[in-house]
């Protein structure tokens, strides 16, 4: 029984991996390492591959290591006006509806559609517009 649980989370973490390589922070390569997880053995394998992305999503993040020096200098380079906000800024903070000017992230940097991004308290931040919520800090 013990031989078959390492079996199934070993299979599953390595069909997992790639699937959870491509999530874009902590919450979405959790849910895609516990969807394709699930999908591979079950339960056990959505427990084992729900770990596996949230790991893996957490280490790339919205952009990847390498490329968020590279998008903070241009976001800088354009010189948009900060938005003054009261609370801290961290990821899951929920902006104003109104006050908050966001912009397109150009597609070399390879975010995920739909997110954009805006500059908090002088930081450059990523937001998803719909919700308003801060995904993602670039410092």
């Amino acid at each position: 029984m013990t031989h078959t649980f390492v079996l199934a989370a070993a299979t599953v973490a390595c069909l997992g991996l790639p699937m959870a390589a491509q999530a874009q922070g902590t919450i979405r390569g959790a849910q895609e390492g516990a969807a394709a997880g699930a999908a591979a053995a079950g339960p056990v394998g959505g427990i084992v591959g729900g770990a596996v992305g949230a790991a893996t999503g957490t280490v790339g993040g919205i952009l990847g290591v390498d490329e968020r020096p590279r998008f903070r200098s241009y976001v800088r380079e354009r010189h948009h006006p900060s938005y003054r906000y009261g609370e801290d800024v961290r990821v899951g903070a929920v902006l104003p509806s109104s006050g908050v000017t966001y912009y397109d992230v150009p597609a070399e940097y390879h975010v995920r559609p739909g997110y954009r991004y805006t500059i908090v308290n002088d930081e450059p931040v990523l937001v998803d517009p719909h919700s308003r919520r801060i995904v993602g800090v670039i410092n």
